[in-house]
């Protein structure tokens, strides 16, 4: 009883304390964080060995739980990786601690389809490599023949399932299995998550000999456990014995092993996939140049943009105060531009007056509508998106223009900005201006380190997340995790971050190429810029009228600005791009005037291209009727260079893209074109620190590229899909972009 009313009284004693908690008696040296001397925990005083209960162990420090001591341990190591030093509340970094244990897999089965017993010792070869991994334990392994497995079981399969199947146009062990999983597949008693439990690989070994049917069986396997709930964990393999299947295969199975490092990549993840459509590869659009985002104005309605009759009346107060809201935004920086540059005197407590401290350019309202429409926002002022092409290029279906006219393959290609501001509202802008403008830099900056590694980072993780989509090639995935080039041309203005040219130098260290893109509208910029692999000026109007009609820019001078950005770009000796995008009715029929543009800024090549119609918005008037069919655009560049002296031609074309390109005859060599980039020796030039044209790392322009071939831009290795029911729209009669 004594020991109940002392342990009543200490506890009443110490809600009436203030300060440190005091030690009971003989507790002086047991472990806990009782910080006696009025610095809190893991004070620095020495003291005899403590227990490992409690928190702030001498012997742990690793797992502190004081952020006092741990925070040196963590700053030095932000400075080694050069990520995870994220503003707070910014997504700008996809790395996760790194952690030496291994990965424990309970189960593994490794199922073989096989007549002639190949698959069977690559089964037991991916066994081998599995057990040699020491940074993954599997407590139990099983190699087992498919006419082996009882396919019931697989509705309850825990383990992770490998298969190894061989693929014959004739009968074999393999169609039993494929015939019960198809018909589970399209059974409508079936649930469609009936293999949620499941996690898998599948590598199939065929003969391209087969032609339609190599490895048919395998890749249809692979769809249909993915489109019944279970988790892909890699890629389908494809290894052809007409080629190096060995070596195929150990290209896979070294991917899968590692893949299997990762926790994550065992996580239980089923691939979000439409079951109404039975064309199971079906795309959104195998014909729109860009995935189009669904845009919120508030962030509270679902994001369609086609609206209902009776719901028009909340839209466009939603527009409104969107619109006010930006308005009020622009008062507040007007505002701010008429305080003084520099702070004078002191306040009234002789205490002297200090700068108002740079906001965040990424406000939450913006982040949330950039991160609707598939941005990564990196830091304040950074972002990173996944292209359509890429997604396309990893399941062989071709690449973008930039492949045609540059020789770029769009799964090594990623895609940001360094800067999410822009200083024009153009018309046509496919993000319906959820992104901030300005015309001077007042916003925080970072470093241009932590934006490429965050960058990088957010870049793989998405690509990782195609692990799980049908049809993606293993040897692509792979290819996808080393960057090779880098476009600069996604929302906003790149050139507008103050360290663009630390930021260029840095993709160059590490062998990518760098495609900027500037609105011209800073030409001092242009000026300092340091060689990139090319520049792009966006000219999208001929006149000064049709300019402020098309771009909206912020500057009231902008069209002395855009005039000054083309002179600079004469200047540069590196390879120049001007990009027109064609909008009918609105910048068509001023050919006179672009004519005397090019003569002033001698651009290597003219990309022209129809705008890409992006769905309704309060932001922009342009309809379907505003873009222009091919042959327009085709017609459009025909009239152009016909009045430009002879000194460019038409040379590549991409018509998936409605996108042709316009190149300099110093780019065509004994009567061959040269519009691709020798990108190694891009780099070698650059690295050298001597003066270099963009002469010097041309490369030869295939035959399938150029303009009038019957592949009209579309790689013929590459696979063209189609969607299913598409309509067929039939061209005009008539070429002319300006007809009535």
């Amino acid at each position: 009883m004594s020991n109940f009313i002392n342990s009543l009284l200490y506890g009443f004693t110490n809600i009436l304390s203030v300060g440190p908690e005091q030690p009971r008696e003989g507790q002086e040296n047991e472990g806990g964080c009782s910080g006696s001397n009025g610095e809190g925990c893991c004070k620095d005083t020495p003291q005899e060995p403590k227990a490992k209960s409690g928190c702030c162990q001498g012997d742990s420090a690793g797992d502190a739980c004081c952020t006092s001591s741990a925070e040196p341990a963590a700053v030095e190591t932000k400075k080694e990786d050069g990520c995870c030093q994220s503003t707070p509340g910014k997504s700008s970094c996809a790395c996760e601690s790194a952690s030496n244990e291994p990965v424990i897999i309970d189960n593994l089965k490794i199922i073989f389809s096989t007549l002639t017993g190949t698959a069977k010792t690559m089964a037991t070869d991916i066994e081998n490599k599995i057990n040699a991994n020491e940074r993954v334990t599997v407590n139990k392994i099983e190699i087992m023949d498919v006419t082996e497995y009882d396919n019931d079981n697989l509705l309850q399969e825990t383990a992770v399932c490998v298969f190894i199947l061989s693929t014959y146009n004739v009968e074999g062990p393999l169609d039993w299995f494929s015939n019960w999983l198809h018909d589970l597949r399209y059974d409508f008693r079936v649930d469609r998550d009936a293999l949620k439990k499941l996690r898998y690989a599948v590598c199939g070994l065929g003969d391209s000999a087969y032609g339609d049917e190599f490895n048919v069986a395998a890749a249809n396997i692979d769809k249909w456990l993915g489109r019944l709930g279970a988790t892909r964990i890699y890629p389908l393999g494809e290894c052809d014995k007409n080629a190096d299947q060995k070596g195929q295969f150990d290209v896979w199975s070294n991917g899968f092993v590692s893949e299997l490092e990762d926790k994550h990549s065992l996580e239980f993840s089923p691939t979000n996939i439409a079951f109404q459509s039975d064309d199971e590869d079906d795309e959104a659009s195998a014909e729109e140049e860009e995935q189009q985002p669904d845009i919120d104005i508030d962030g509270s309605g679902s994001g369609d943009e086609m609206v209902d009759l009776e719901d028009m009346g909340n839209m466009a107060s939603k527009i409104k105060a969107a619109k006010a809201k930006r308005a009020e935004e622009e008062e507040d920086f007007e505002n701010s531009k008429a305080k003084a540059k520099r702070l004078i005197g002191t306040d009234v407590g002789n205490k002297p007056k200090t700068a108002p401290q740079a906001r965040e350019m990424v406000s939450p309202m913006i982040l949330k509508n950039l991160t609707k429409q598939g941005y990564k926002v990196i830091g304040s002022h950074s972002g990173v998106k996944i292209c359509r092409w890429t997604k396309s290029a990893l399941r062989g279906r071709g690449f973008c223009y930039k492949h045609a006219f540059y020789g770029i393959q769009s799964h090594l290609c990623m895609e940001t900005t360094p800067s999410l501001a822009c200083a024009n509202k153009c018309v046509f802008c496919w993000r319906h201006h959820t992104n901030p403008v300005g015309t001077t830099w007042r916003w925080k900056v970072d470093d241009p380190q932590f934006i490429l590694d965050g960058a990088m980072e957010n870049h793989y993780k998405m690509i990782k997340q195609f692990k799980g989509v049908p049809g993606v090639k293993a040897e692509r995935f792979q290819e996808a995790f080393t960057i090779r080039h880098c476009a600069l041309s996604l929302v906003g203005e790149p050139i507008f971050y103050p360290h663009i040219n630390e930021f260029v130098t840095k993709l160059h260290e590490n062998n990518i190429s760098s495609f900027l893109v500037t609105n011209a509208q800073f030409p001092d910029k242009i000026a300092e810029m340091v060689p990139v692999t090319q520049l792009y000026v966006s000219v999208d109007a001929a006149t000064k009228d049709s300019l402020k009609k098309i771009d909206r820019p912020l500057f009231r001078d902008f069209w002395e600005r855009f005039l000054n950005c083309l002179e600079q770009l004469a200047l540069k000796g590196q390879r120049t791009v001007y990009r027109m995008t064609l909008v009918k009715g609105h910048n068509t029929a001023e050919i006179d005037g672009y004519v005397e543009l090019i003569r002033r800024g001698k651009p290597s090549f003219i990309e022209v291209k129809g705008v890409t119609y992006c769905g309704y918005s309060g932001a922009s008037d342009l309809t379907m009727a505003n873009v222009p069919f091919h042959v327009e655009v085709i017609d459009f560049c025909q009239k152009l260079v016909s009045k430009l002296d002879g000194d460019y031609e038409i040379s590549a074309e991409h018509a998936h893209s409605c996108s042709l390109l316009i190149a300099h005859k110093d780019f065509k060599v004994n009567g061959e074109w040269h519009t691709h980039i020798d990108y190694p020796k891009f780099f070698e030039l650059v690295k050298s620190g001597k003066p270099f044209n963009s002469l010097d790392y041309m490369a030869k322009t295939p035959e399938w590229a150029l303009h009038g071939h019957e592949a009209a831009g579309f790689d013929p290795n590459e696979t063209r899909h189609y969607r299913k029911n598409r309509k067929t729209v039939v061209p005009p009669v008539n070429a002319d972009i300006n007809a009535a």
